[in-house]
């Protein structure tokens, strides 16, 4: 019997971005060696206007990484000066950010409505849509990650089309329960399509603050806003001022509590960095099966990778990516799914957020394999 709950429901329509124009706007990508590079773009970041891609914020960057970060036109010759005043290296990887975003909508795929090879606005998406062992996976909690939400309308579309057809799909549906939520910030969603393509948060307003919204990413009950999130409203990486004060991250937490005894596995589908990552982000500290995370992870990527040779890195969270608190794939480990995984898709900074449309169907197809690989390890390995 076909298994798969669609949890809520996703999807392309023109895009609006409320009179944003990018023209003239760029990313960077600096290399930053030492704490003095890292006080240097602190600095800048408190006296213009930048919005962090990788890491979330400035409070995430390390000594030996890279920082890739989006600059209005007006602050680029000050960011330019300040950069090569203190010797910083950089690369421009966006030089007109509007060229890009308009781009992002490469496909030549001819749809009026839904299609599962281009990206779909909400109101286009929210049309589409036991006592098993289940696999949880949802997509959508940063707003402007839309290759995320793509993936799980291409995971749902693939489940129903192959279903009867391909034996491993047909196990797996029959053996397992699916609980697919493909857009879990649908608020923040809508805004990146109607008002600001690279809001992030959710929208819900706060005492006090006139900032909107809450990282739900950093606010569930994980170490909450230990490390790597901000108690600041204002800040992209804001954990909330509650753990699962967000309507969101509430009813997540909420349904995965009261289906716990059947979850065997939680995914959560991100953007961007080619990574999968497990426990933990929010303390410098593995968990109690690290070592059969770490061996299901490098074959998992291994198994992405013999598609189209798509490469990705793989560990713990906090040293493979960055420490960050409140993060969904350590609460649902902590309490106690042994199998808790985050992909971050593609790229590693080409395109950043705007992954173009003509890569959505290499992104889902690989993406596929790689949750096949998991569900089927999983169905042999229940606890």
């Amino acid at each position: 019997m076909l298994a798969l709950l669609v949890l809520a429901t996703v999807a392309l329509a023109s895009a609006h971005h409320g009179g944003e124009h990018f023209e003239g706007e760029k990313v960077f990508r600096i290399k930053v060696e030492d704490e003095n590079h890292i006080n240097i773009i602190r600095e800048l970041a408190s006296t213009t206007q930048i919005d962090f891609w990788k890491p979330d914020s400035v409070t995430q960057i390390k000594p030996h990484s890279t920082v890739d970060f989006h600059v209005k036109a007006e602050d680029i010759v000050t960011v330019e000066n300040v950069l090569e005043q203190n010797e910083l290296q950089y690369k421009v990887l966006i030089s007109n950010l509007r060229n890009v975003v308009e781009a992002q909508f490469d496909s030549r795929v001819r749809a009026t409505g839904h299609s599962y090879e281009k990206y779909n606005n909400w109101e286009t998406v929210g049309k589409a849509g036991q006592n098993k062992p289940a696999i949880f996976m949802d997509c959508g909690f940063h707003a402007r990650e839309w290759i995320s939400p793509a993936f799980c309308q291409w995971f749902v579309r693939e489940a129903v089309r192959t279903y009867g057809r391909e034996i491993q799909v047909t196990e797996l549906l029959n053996k397992l329960d699916f609980y697919v939520l493909p857009v879990l910030n649908i608020d923040g969603y809508i805004y990146t399509w109607t008002k600001s393509r690279f809001w992030r948060k959710t929208r819900s307003t706060h005492a006090g603050s006139s900032c909107i919204g809450t990282d739900p990413n950093r606010n569930f009950d994980a170490g909450w806003c230990e490390i790597g999130a901000s108690r600041n409203p204002c800040d992209e990486t804001y954990c909330g001022p509650a753990a699962e004060s967000e309507k969101e991250t509430k009813a997540l937490a909420d349904f995965i509590r009261n289906n716990l005894s059947s979850i065997k596995a939680y995914l959560t589908i991100h953007s961007y960095s080619q990574m999968m990552i497990y426990p933990y982000s929010y303390a410098y500290k593995l968990g109690e099966n690290n070592a059969e995370l770490n061996a299901l992870a490098k074959a998992t990527v291994k198994e992405l990778a013999s598609l189209h040779g798509t490469k990705y890195t793989y560990g713990p969270g906090a040293t493979t990516i960055y420490p960050a608190a409140g993060g969904s794939d350590d609460w649902a480990y902590d309490q106690g799914i042994r199998y808790s995984f985050t992909f971050e898709l593609r790229d590693t900074g080409r395109y950043g957020f705007l992954l173009p449309e003509s890569q959505i169907r290499a992104t889902c197809e690989e993406t596929l394999l790689a949750i096949k690989y998991v569900a089927s390890y999983v169905l042999k390995h229940l606890y």
